[in-house]
């Protein structure tokens, strides 16, 4: 374990994401810098640092890419993927291979139009050629203007002229026009050979194909995830009815079926988000087997929508939205236009169907009563989508609102009416959830007066920090009395506060809200944080900008911290999403070197300090437990913001971490089975 790390960082249950943390020590620098003399007067042209092409890009990668871990690593593949995946959706591409080579690359190729070769008619650009343009020279590329694209995704992105940047080497192969036109970067996107004709085309074929290396003095490591991979191409496939994509690894040392054998993944689903949700409810069990779907195509040709439906017995409401083909992991008009449309319909027919479930005494159904297990898809694609925030993750376009709302008010109102059957269940299911949301209300108010969970008052095994400011309070979750103990030993009392829990925590993906709101240990939980929970959860009213699950290095701790995990992206997802959530990372053992002791995070690094001193024999002591650490260990390598090491959980796919805490925390044992089996090799990843 390296303890002197500033804090990583890790995307829910499996990939690491940008973060700096680290305050204390980076305040530390900074008060350093100036007694040094650093922030002097004298600043002047001398200081102006002028960086040509694509330097300033290796120089700020984070700016660019998130992060130089394996975040960014991957950030590089989906760039070029996305490019493949726009010419798809225009039309001109169906088919994608992407092949992981022996030599640590990546080659992407499709069969689209082929990037253009001509030379460019702007003076500016000296008679270069389109290709190398748009592989050397940030935002340019057919997707800001003109009718290269009229439907874009990699327009959300950076651009394949960054990932030259960030290569050591790359190689573009252009097949259009009866000919194959090549050119090659090396160095961060030095031009190494012009771009050039080597040949006939094979078979008149047209597409790019793309193959970089990441360079190694950029990123942490180069290493590339199959798995995480896998994950995002089918739901890319699922997101474009038809189109293949093919993924094959070739590097000798992943061959994890032990065949000798190369592996290859096809993903391929002609109905699409029908099949989505399908896959979605695939570890659940739904309501009935139909999947409601229709689309729409806005009068004005701005843009189209398509929605697939199906609902489950689960609690939990599951609506994924997608602009082309981005993510919005935020919503926006596009969703808010099928929950109001949503709520309307049901109730609708709830009164006026054939078959009425409410009379008119009944209040209405609320939209989270009717969306208690909803598996909903909703993608639309537009030519010139607004994003709001700085993630651009949420859809600003009004349009989009009004088609989608539209949408679902005609087609699924029909739906409902031509299969009274399944539009029964729902409705029947929607008054269930509502009678439970009243008797959550009640327990609700029973905690609130038991435990002043809506006033001031805080759960009595919490011990606070002194500080009231949030942005600089850090809840660490401890499970016993024992590590209890050692945590408020080892804190800093002004800004770290300790809350013990007995136990493991109820699994909240089996529990409606009125049974979680019985449990001792989530009624602490929910008091301490502050923001209340579920729909009613605010961000802004927690107490605390870092809420850390500080759990055993073993099996018994993976799953606490599972279990917290799943409690807080169902019922404080705003939590994670805010980036308030973190994992401490407590070693496994210690070993004395010389006079000084290092602590080894888990087996994988003990093996690998072995490997650096295969001469010596070192004594490796095993820390058992939290509570049974010294609390100078404890403070050392866990809780010492200069020293430690933390995950930061972040949520970059939904609907991939929706079906991960469905498979591990819900009912489908032989699904859950199948996931431990196809993650074995990458099983530092399960536990978070």
């Amino acid at each position: 374990m390296a303890t002197n790390d500033a804090n990583t960082a890790a995307h829910l249950f499996g990939q690491d994401a940008p973060h700096l943390d680290a305050a204390a020590a980076e305040k530390a620098a900074v008060a350093n810098a100036a007694r040094a003399g650093k922030a002097s007067s004298d600043y002047g042209a001398k200081d102006i640092t002028i960086l040509e092409g694509l330097e300033h890009v290796r120089k700020r990668p984070g700016m660019y890419i998130g992060s130089t871990g394996i975040t960014g690593l991957h950030h590089l593949v989906w760039e070029v993927v996305d490019n493949a995946v726009d010419e798809a959706m225009a039309g001109y591409a169906n088919r994608i291979d992407v092949v992981l080579t022996a030599d640590g690359g990546c080659k992407v190729s499709d069969n689209g139009r082929g990037i253009p070769v001509d030379a460019h008619p702007d003076p500016k650009m000296k008679g270069r050629s389109a290709a190398e343009i748009v592989l050397a020279v940030l935002n340019a590329g057919g997707k800001f203007g003109g009718d290269g694209y009229k439907v874009s995704g990699g327009l959300h992105g950076v651009g394949v002229s960054v990932v030259n940047a960030l290569s050591s080497r790359l190689v573009a192969t252009i097949d259009r026009e009866g000919k194959r036109h090549e050119c090659e970067f090396h160095n961060g996107g030095k031009l190494k050979r012009k771009l050039e004709v080597i040949g006939n085309a094979p078979r008149n074929r047209t597409g790019t194909t793309i193959t970089f290396w990441p360079d190694a003095t950029i990123f942490e490591e180069t290493d590339f995830r199959f798995e995480t991979m896998l994950e995002r191409f089918r739901m890319m496939a699922f997101l474009n009815a038809g189109l293949e994509i093919v993924l094959t690894d070739e590097r000798p040392h992943k061959d994890r079926d032990g065949d000798g054998k190369l592996d290859t993944v096809t993903f391929k689903f002609n109905d699409g988000l029908k099949d989505f949700v399908k896959h979605l409810n695939g570890t659940k069990e739904p309501l009935f087997a139909k999947v409601v779907s229709y689309s729409a195509v806005a009068d004005d040709g701005v843009g189209e929508a398509e929605v697939a439906i199906q609902w489950n017995t689960g609690y939990y409401e599951g609506v994924h939205s997608f602009a082309n083909g981005i993510a919005t992991i935020e919503g926006g008009t596009h969703v808010e236009g099928f929950r109001a449309a949503l709520t309307n319909v049901v109730n609708k027919y709830a009164r006026d169907g054939k078959q009425p479930l409410l009379k008119e005494k009944d209040d209405n159904l609320a939209g989270e009563d009717i969306r208690e297990g909803i598996t909903a898809i909703i993608s639309v694609k537009l030519r010139d989508p607004q994003f709001e925030g700085q993630t651009k993750g949420k859809l600003g376009t009004t349009a989009m609102r009004t088609l989608v709302h539209k949408a679902t008010n005609e087609k699924l109102a029909e739906w409902l009416e031509e299969n009274p059957t399944e539009a029964n269940r729902i409705v029947k299911k929607a008054i269930a959830a509502q009678q439970a949301r009243n008797a959550a209300k009640s327990a609700r108010d029973l905690v609130r007066r038991k435990t002043g969970l809506g006033g001031g008052g805080l759960p009595g095994k919490l011990r606070d920090c002194t500080s009231k400011s949030p942005g600089e309070c850090e809840l660490f979750i401890v499970e016993g009395d024992s590590a209890l103990g050692s945590a408020q030993k080892a804190r800093d009392p002004r800004v770290q506060a300790i809350l013990p829990i007995r136990g493991k925590i109820l699994n909240v993906e089996r529990a409606r809200v009125d049974k979680m709101l019985k449990n001792l240990e989530i009624q602490a939980l929910i008091s301490a944080i502050g923001g209340g929970m579920g729909d009613e959860f605010d961000p802004a009213k927690a107490r605390y900008h870092k809420v850390v699950a500080l759990c055993d290095a073993d099996v018994d701790g993976a799953h606490i911290r599972t279990l917290l995990l799943t409690f807080f992206f169902r019922q404080m997802r705003p939590l994670v999403e805010a980036g308030y959530c973190y994992i401490a990372q407590p070693p496994l053992f210690s070993v004395v070197v010389g006079k000084e002791k290092q602590y080894l995070k888990d087996d994988a690094a003990k093996n690998a300090f072995t490997a650096l001193h295969p001469n010596k024999k070192y004594e490796f002591n095993r820390l058992k437990g939290l509570g049974e650490m010294d609390w100078e260990e404890l403070k050392d390598t866990t809780l010492d913001p200069t020293k430690r090491t933390l995950l930061k959980v972040t949520v970059e796919q939904a609907a991939i971490a929706d079906e991960i805490l469905s498979t591990l925390m819900g009912d489908d044992v032989e699904s859950r089975k199948q996931f431990i089996i196809q993650n074995a090799n990458d099983v530092r990843f399960l536990d978070i």
